[in-house]
């Protein structure tokens, strides 16, 4: 019986270097020092072929960004001209190429950022759904420190993974009503998230989020408790982080008190 004849989707091609665009949702950042040390290494042997879309009359990089920018300044004035075999599909959308980005990537070193911005231009559920939730109570993710922003996607993933929406969205509101951007850190998430996880509807959100907002110290006040009960137990970061919130919210007189932490099956 004759083999099948399997043709790739893509195909090889030489394309201009000045025809070369990064598309607007959805490149990583430049990083200078990759370059540079492309640059002052420089083999045409070892570049490879870029990997290009061709859609609305130009080529779009989906894999190959650093290596272009390299081989634009190691050829210096008339850069545009230059033409290097590429891999170039071609009519893909901005959400196929996003797609093909996070397949292209997936053994190569790529942030977590940068895979979860890829994965929402692709439409994929989960990354789709977090970045909605996170908007849907007036925040931002952002790799940039801007008021308003969430730029531990990790931790969003894991929360989001680890219980659904809702008990991503209480967290977040909760933190952002009781600390303010200050307490967007990743280990702050995690832990507001087990703890919206853990008590569900007995947890008071709008007392929680008094009762944190006026503890002593504010967000350090809780990790400092946090850590003090790390030291003494033993247990991870983030649940020792749940449990100094449970504390918080129990002091003082008026509203149900929650069960204490160590006493609901999660140590």
């Amino acid at each position: 019986m004759a083999k099948q004849q399997l043709e790739c989707k893509s195909k090889s091609e030489f394309v201009p270097l000045g025809k070369m665009y990064v598309s607007e949702l959805g490149q990583r950042e430049i990083r200078d020092y990759r370059v540079d040390t492309l640059v002052s290494e420089f083999d045409l042997d070892r570049i490879g072929r870029p990997v290009l879309n061709f859609r609305d009359s130009r080529y779009f990089i989906l894999d190959g960004q650093h290596r272009i920018a390299a081989l634009k300044r190691w050829n210096g004035p008339g850069w545009e001209t230059v033409q290097i075999e590429c891999q170039v599909f071609r009519g893909l959308t901005e959400s196929q190429e996003a797609e093909m980005f996070l397949r292209l990537n997936d053994v190569l070193t790529v942030s977590v950022f940068d895979k979860f911005a890829k994965a929402v231009v692709a439409g994929r559920e989960s990354e789709s759904t977090i970045q909605r939730t996170v908007e849907q109570q007036g925040l931002t993710i952002s790799k940039h420190k801007t008021p308003g922003s969430i730029g531990a996607v990790g931790t969003l993933v894991k929360v989001y993974k680890r219980s659904n929406k809702e008990t991503l969205g209480r967290a977040l509101r909760i933190i952002r009503d009781a600390y303010g951007d200050a307490g967007f850190e990743g280990s702050v998430v995690d832990g507001i998230g087990h703890l919206c996880q853990r008590y569900n509807g007995a947890l008071d959100e709008q007392m929680a989020k008094e009762r944190l907002g006026a503890a002593r110290g504010g967000v350090k006040g809780l990790l400092n408790r946090a850590t003090e009960i790390h030291l003494r137990t033993g247990n991870a970061r983030p649940l020792c982080i749940a449990a100094a919130a449970v504390d918080i919210i129990n002091f003082g007189k008026g509203g149900k008190k929650l069960p204490s932490w160590w006493k609901g099956g999660e140590v």
